[in-house]
């Protein structure tokens, strides 16, 4: 039996996860968590496999999480599960440890498929995703200027092309605004840019915010 945690901010997310994978005779819901302390509560106090974690979540984002569970107990098979688009953050997810990387508007087969492949040590790549891998490797050159940034970073560009103001960026990335600030300047050198305006242009034509 593959015993998986869910770990979404969204009560109705999880509940569908569960109708899902409900019927599958290998697959067993043990646990779900709504957030990062709940979440590391989880990998204290349970036993489990696979676990299948927003890459949107409250207080740390999914990428912080991922690498922090993979600290404490790097057994456990993440899947990571998200709205954005692969090409977004499937490569960071991969690199920070993941197991795979799936969409949310995937059908649900795909789900099923994905927690049987991670529960047996493998990597669950979609077909979409391996075809962008192998670009990655063989037009290097070409990558995208955000592809550069470190996790940080490209949480910052994220957020300041949200609107966010500085307070509230370091409020959700749980830093100080200096520390803040340090991204930003780094941001903009690595982008090559001088203003959040030209920050906010890009993020739009390059589908890093909705």
């Amino acid at each position: 039996m593959i015993r998986v945690l869910i770990a979404d901010d969204h009560a109705i997310v999880r509940k569908g996860m569960r109708q899902i994978v409900a019927d599958h005779p290998e697959i067993e819901i043990i646990g779900e968590a709504d957030d990062y302390p709940a979440i590391s509560r989880a990998v204290r106090s349970l036993d489990f496999e696979v676990m299948l974690l927003d890459i949107t979540m409250p207080s740390k984002n999914g990428l912080e999480v991922l690498k922090l569970v993979k600290q404490q107990k790097p057994q456990i098979a993440i899947l990571m599960l998200s709205m954005h688009p692969q090409d977004q953050y499937a490569v960071r997810a991969l690199k920070a440890g993941a197991a795979g990387y799936l969409t949310k508007d995937a059908a649900p087969e795909r789900l099923v498929e994905a927690i049987l492949t991670v529960a047996r040590g493998r990597k669950y790549i979609t077909p979409e995703l391996a075809e962008q891998l192998a670009n990655a490797v063989t037009h290097d050159a070409e990558k995208p200027l955000h592809e550069q940034l470190s996790d940080r970073e490209f949480q910052t560009i994220r957020l300041i092309a949200s609107g966010k103001k500085l307070a509230e960026i370091a409020e959700e990335m749980a830093l100080s605004p200096k520390t803040v600030s340090v991204y930003r300047a780094r941001v903009l050198e690595k982008m090559q840019m001088k203003t959040n305006a030209e920050l906010a242009s890009y993020a739009v034509k390059h589908g890093l915010i909705e």
